[in-house]
C-alpha cells in the first residue's frame, strides 16, 4: 500500500525516533509499504519511517538502481566508481565513524517537494545496523550510498536538508517552506500535512 509522505512542518519529522525490537507489531507490512511508497513513479532512492508518520529507527534504501543506470565514465566523474550501491532495510543505524574527506552535492527530499539544497557530507562512513531479520552488521559505505544513508539517518535524528542552509538562504526560502507546510505544493505523490492531522 502506498503511504502518504509527511510534509515539512509535520511534528513527526522533528520527533525522537524509537529503536525497533524483534516482534514489533506490523513491521513486515510497514517495510513492504515503505518500499512500495518509495518506488512509486520512481520518486526516491531512500525513505525513512518518520516520512510515513512512524517515529521509528527504520529506513529503506536503494542506491543500486541509480548506480546500475550509470556508465563507467559517469560513475568515475561523480566519484562513485567504488560504490556498488545498496538495496536494504536498515534498522537502528548508528554512525561509528566518518571520513575527514567530504563532498558537496545537491539533495532533494520527498518531504520537501521542489526544494534542492547543497549539502556537505563525508565521502565514507561506517555504520552499525540491523536488517529486517534483526541480524547485526557493521559496514563501510562510500559515495552515493554513504550520502543517501546519512540523509535518511538525519531523518531519524529529526534533521532535514534545510537545516544545512545558512540563515540567509533559509530566510530566502521561507515562503516556499510556508507553502509546503500549508499544502500549497505540487507533488507527484500523496502528502500528509501538519494542519490536517
Amino acid at each position: 500500500m502506498i503511504l502518504p509522505i509527511v510534509a515539512y512542518g509535520h511534528p513527526v519529522l522533528r520527533a525522537a525516533t524509537r529503536e525497533l525490537q524483534p516482534g514489533y507489531p506490523g513491521l513486515e507490512a510497514l517495510i513492504t509499504n515503505m518500499w512500495e511508497t518509495m518506488y512509486q513513479k520512481g520518486i526516491g532512492l531512500g525513505l525513512a519511517a518518520p516520512q510515513v508518520n512512524h517515529a521509528l529507527r527504520l529506513l529503506v534504501l536503494d542506491t543500486q538502481q541509480i548506480i546500475a543506470r550509470m556508465s563507467e565514465e559517469e560513475r568515475k566523474e561523480s566519484g562513485w566508481e567504488n560504490d556498488p550501491g545498496l538495496k536494504a532495510v536498515v534498522i537502528n543505524p548508528r554512525i561509528l565513524s566518518v571520513s575527514e574527506e567530504d563532498s558537496v552535492d545537491e539533495e532533494g527530499c520527498l518531504s520537501l517537494p521542489r526544494v534542492r539544497v547543497e549539502v556537505t557530507r563525508p565521502l565514507e562512513i561506517r555504520i552499525a545496523y540491523q536488517d529486517e531479520q534483526f541480524q547485526s552488521f557493521e559496514t563501510t559505505f562510500v559515495g552515493l550510498t554513504a550520502r543517501a544513508l546519512l540523509h535518511e539517518i538525519d531523518h531519524l535524528e529529526g534533521k532535514l536538508i534545510v537545516d544545512y542552509l545558512s540563515p540567509l538562504k533559509k530566510k530566502l526560502m521561507q515562503r516556499k517552506l510556508q507553502d509546503i507546510m500549508k499544502g500549497k505544493v505540487d507533488a507527484e505523490y500523496r502528502m500528509m500535512f501538519a494542519d490536517r492531522i
